[in-house]
């Protein structure tokens, strides 16, 4: 008798993304309208579509009779409890790291019996993550400087990205400015001076308004702002905590790095300081 899980509710795009990758999207029967972003295979597809790990409801869920539910950051503890409550099988996530996210594939992959396959795609990750690495490596010896970079995962109020964005920061040739995940306010990053200012709001894909929020906090005469490297990076490529963080690398290496990676899919510079953007939207 076969029980591995058959009928997978993904309530987390990084999950959705992870599945995918393994070739067993056939398994989800549900998932997030964040998801469809990140694998547009769905868009044409029949899965229900309900709503994510923090502010997801049993009775929807039920409704896709799953034998699996799985979430991944960010979660409300409210919503939780609730899937919790209704008996459903629940397996959730909080990666810190990019080892906790290589762990996460992992888990993922065996529970739904490909456990090579996920050992196999973490390897490929891995490869394109020491690729850039040497890259900047090579770099750095012939005089490559680090650049302060600011990352930021959410607006109001400021928030610094996850862990496993400083990790890629610091990959991609450059020097993560903060606490990741912490709070932090207009003045303190500008106190900071970065040289690189990345914005990546969960949920907002590509639509942070650069030059707005670069006014509204008086950061005109931060090093960034004055050499127009004021960046948006969409938001799968860097708060998923999945495949697409290969995209992410990319799109950091590009935007601390240009004379070395030059052009990246998912980066769009800021419109009213600098040079143009370098490269347009996927």
């Amino acid at each position: 008798m076969n029980h591995l899980p058959q009928r997978v509710v993904s309530l987390q795009p990084s999950v959705t993304s992870t599945i995918e990758h393994l070739g067993l999207l056939d398994r989800v029967v549900a998932c997030t309208k964040y998801c469809v972003d990140v694998c547009p295979s769905l868009k044409h597809s029949d899965k229900v579509i309900v709503a994510d790990s923090w502010s997801s409801k049993a009775a929807h869920i039920l409704e896709a009779n799953p034998d699996l539910v799985i979430a991944s950051v960010p979660y409300q503890l409210d919503s939780v409890a609730e899937i919790l409550k209704a008996g459903i099988t629940f397996l959730g996530f909080a990666p810190h790291s990019l080892e906790d996210v290589f762990a996460d594939i992992v888990s993922i992959a065996s529970i739904l019996g490909a456990p090579e396959r996920g050992r196999r795609l973490v390897e490929e990750m891995q490869s394109e993550f020491k690729h850039v690495s040497a890259q900047v490596v090579k770099a750095q010896a012939n005089g490559a400087v680090a650049p302060r970079v600011y990352c930021e995962e959410w607006g109001k109020p400021l928030i610094h990205s996850q862990g496993w964005v400083a990790e890629m920061t610091n990959i991609a040739g450059g020097e993560f400015v903060g606490v990741p995940g912490a709070h932090t306010g207009a003045d303190a990053v500008r106190a900071a001076n970065p040289e690189v200012i990345i914005a990546a709001w969960c949920g907002a894909g590509d639509r942070v308004p650069l030059e707005k929020i670069i006014v509204e906090r008086a950061w005109s005469e931060t090093d960034a702002a004055k050499s127009g490297r004021v960046f948006c990076i969409n938001d799968e490529y860097l708060n998923t905590p999945g495949p697409t963080l290969i995209q992410g690398l990319y799109a950091l290496a590009a935007a601390i790095h240009p004379e070395i990676f030059p052009k990246s899919a998912g980066l769009r510079r800021i419109a009213t300081a600098g040079p143009p953007a370098m490269a347009a939207k996927p």
